[in-house]
């Protein structure tokens, strides 16, 4: 049924499956890390070359000033490069972290639902005694005996 669909295509499937992604952007970080050695080296032979060559009448530093241009372009590509191939790690990790908030989403609903519930209805904490319970309680308290740690200090009974 995917091959009668006219927007199937094998980007597709790719795309749809966090494992298949990294594998593929890891292909591709191979060949960028391939071409950047190849441009590596490049950039050595030019540099080489651009440096050795002298025009008569040219002082000993014009032939390397001339040469600074080509190899600034060159740093810049290879700079860009190791940017892609960084760039490729990060989002296939991207890829694979949205998959499992994607997972997770469920299970933080399910915890707001959960709380929201608890808010609208709390758990009642009723001794059965009401206001009749509250007087007895405040009869028994005696004042001669510490209501708090920090009363403990003030406590001047002998043991």
């Amino acid at each position: 049924m995917k091959n009668n669909d006219p927007h199937h295509g094998p980007m597709r499937d790719v795309a749809q499956n966090p494992e298949a992604t990294a594998r593929y952007l890891a292909d591709i970080q191979r060949v960028l890390l391939d071409i950047g050695g190849n441009l590596e080296l490049l950039a050595r032979e030019i540099r080489v070359h651009c440096r050795d060559t002298h025009v008569e009448g040219d002082r000993f530093y014009d032939a390397w000033m001339r040469s600074r241009p080509v190899e600034r372009a060159l740093k810049d590509v290879l700079n860009h490069v190791e940017g892609v191939t960084k760039g490729l790690e990060k989002s296939a990790y991207q890829r694979r972290a949205h998959d499992e908030a994607v997972v997770a989403v469920d299970e933080k609903r399910k915890g707001k639902a959960l709380e929201k519930a608890r808010k609208k209805n709390p758990p009642q904490l009723n001794t059965g005694q009401g206001n009749a319970g509250q007087a007895s309680q405040r009869e028994n308290m005696r004042y001669d005996e510490p209501a708090s740690i920090y009363d403990l200090r003030n406590d001047r009974r002998s043991a």
